[in-house]
């Protein structure tokens, strides 16, 4: 009985099977419009799913699904539906009266022949068949995960198993994003971008942890621990340096370096940024700059009226407090400087000394400790321990060590233009909070705007991490070439990470149907074009890591016995 109705009502194809179903109308600009085919459900179709065009001249073009909707032939269905969904005449109305509907965004077109991929700058004619986009259909477009310099991030929604690569030499030619609310998993999404960028070996690191979650280890939500980046790399291509040496013992992280910072290797460009936190005024922000011409290296010192602990002896110690008393005394006097503008410098200044990181020389040299570091090839994490509840520790340690490690890049590659030097390594600075470095009353006078806008003119680039890209300046978001933005709900968030990007109306519904966790869409630079992903489980990335770490060192064995 069964092959007697297959003969008379043959089942679908599989290529009939994946038919979702025609175009019907649309345009470049605002995107496609398919009926659904009377087979498919709509539910089992959601937005942010890849799909295939398959073009009359054999062109394949590939969009996604930015919407669905249910239409029908005759309004009147709407006032008297049926009364069961699956009764009779639902069925005689579903696929002939009333149907499902879906808005495609075209992306990109696969040339039939050498299978080039190029921008769509056209439509497929009426009635041309859409399909679900199959698995080498996706690679076709996305490459091969497992190509050197390109590093498995995560799964398109809708096609488990299907991997989609990350190309991470395009990632780090330009200052990239991770953005989503609270609680998306931007740290985890973080780390294992890092992880990738470090074990395909395209750029080095430096990341300012904030909360110490980079370095040796962390625990998720579920309070168990996931390896750091250098308990993941133990072969020494990460190191762990640290404000806090006690909070590092208390974690029994390994440490490499202890930073300290001397009160004399600070600039006012140092604590400028800090005037908002500090409740610096013009008057007295630009004070600073007139204290340091005045009074030179030791300005800090003089204002905080430390004694002298360089080795002189108390007398001339005393001799050089006089001095330095004199100098202020004399730009009093001139009128230069008011005394209350004076008192209040000093007073704010005092909020120096909560940090015990900072003190009268420093000891050693951290900037040439961590330019030798990423010169060999070694990753660099800094550890604030508990200066990381501090954004006034965060702003100062962030902003002094980038702009000398930027003025070390532009020298060396300046250098190697002249033939002096081999070109520097190309460098992915990692901050989190990154509102508080590009906030638009400040971003075109620090050193974080400059890099991002410098779009890697000296090999130096920056990895944001932030829950309100809103509040970074729009030029800056502007030159953010690849943004993976996890769940946002504030229209301001949403509207700056798309700021600078053409044609991403249809994409804001889609971000805002993410799910809270493992979901992010990812854009820019790195990617072809915008995908939907389930992100991968961060203890995956670490056992893969681990298994090759394990094979290389075997294959190491064997080589040399």
């Amino acid at each position: 009985m069964t092959d007697e109705l297959d003969e008379y009502f043959p089942r679908p194809k599989q290529s009939e099977v994946a038919l979702l179903g025609s175009i019907v109308s649309g345009s470049l600009g605002k995107g496609l419009e398919a009926r659904l085919s009377a087979n498919r459900l709509i539910e089992g179709l959601a937005v942010g799913r890849y799909v295939v065009i398959r073009g009359q001249t054999g062109r394949r073009f590939f969009g996604m699904i930015t919407d669905v909707a249910l239409e029908t032939r005759y309004p009147e269905i709407e006032q008297s539906p049926p009364e069961e969904p699956d009764n009779f005449i639902a069925r005689v109305y579903q696929g002939t009266l009333t149907y499902g509907r879906l808005h495609i965004t075209p992306m990109l077109v696969l040339e039939e022949e050498g299978g080039e991929v190029r921008p769509a700058k056209t439509v497929p004619a009426h009635f041309t068949h859409v399909y679900e986009a199959d698995p080498e259909e996706v690679a076709a477009v996305f490459g091969d995960a497992d190509e050197p310099g390109r590093f498995h991030i995560g799964d398109p929604l809708e096609m488990p198993g299907t991997r989609i690569a990350l190309d991470l030499a395009r990632f780090v030619e330009r200052s990239s994003g991770i953005f989503g609310k609270s609680g998306t998993g931007k740290t985890f999404l973080t780390r294992m971008v890092l992880a990738g960028i470090i074990q395909e070996r395209v750029a080095v690191n430096l990341v300012f942890d904030m909360h110490n979650e980079y370095g040796w280890k962390s625990q998720d939500e579920a309070k168990q621990d996931v390896k750091g980046l250098r308990q993941l790399f133990y072969d020494g291509r990460v190191s762990v340096f640290t404000l806090d040496p006690e909070s590092s013992r208390r974690r029994n992280s390994k440490v490499d370096y202890v930073v300290k910072i001397g009160y004399d290797q600070l600039d006012p460009e140092d604590l400028e940024m800090l005037a908002p936190l500090f409740g610096f005024t013009d008057v007295q922000t630009n004070a600073l700059y007139m204290l340091r011409r005045r009074l030179g290296k030791k300005w800090v010192q003089t204002l905080l009226e430390e004694d002298e602990e360089d080795g002189a002896s108390r007398e001339e110690g005393s001799k050089a407090q006089r001095q330095r008393s004199a100098a202020l005394t004399d730009l009093l006097a001139e009128g230069r400087l008011h005394e209350g503008t004076l008192g209040a410098i000093q007073r704010k200044l005092e909020q120096l000394r909560r940090f015990a990181f900072l003190d009268t020389h420093g000891s050693g040299e951290p900037i040439q400790q961590i330019l030798d570091y990423l010169e060999s090839g070694r990753n660099v994490i800094l550890e604030f321990g508990r200066y990381g509840n501090a954004l006034e520790a965060y702003i100062l340690v962030a902003n002094y060590i980038t702009r000398r490690i930027h003025q070390a890049y532009v020298k060396r590659k300046e250098e190697s233009l002249g033939g002096q030097r081999d070109e520097p390594r190309t460098l992915v600075i990692t901050i989190e909070e990154a509102h508080k470095f590009l906030d638009p009353a400040i971003a075109k006078h620090t050193i974080f705007g400059t890099i991002a806008r410098e779009m890697r003119k000296y090999n130096v680039t920056l990895l944001i991490v932030d829950q309100r890209p809103s509040g970074i300046e729009p030029e800056v978001m502007s030159q953010v070439g690849t943004r993976v933005t996890a769940l946002l709900d504030e229209e301001n968030d949403v509207r700056a990470v798309f700021s600078g990007v053409a044609g991403t109306a249809a994409l804001r519904e889609v971000l805002a149907r993410l799910e809270t966790k493992q979901q992010a869409l990812i854009l820019g630079h790195a990617v072809p074009m915008p995908i939907v992903i389930r992100t991968r489980d961060y203890r995956d990335v670490t056992q893969e890591i681990a298994g090759r770490a394990i094979d290389a060192t075997s294959a190491e064995a064997a080589l040399y016995g």
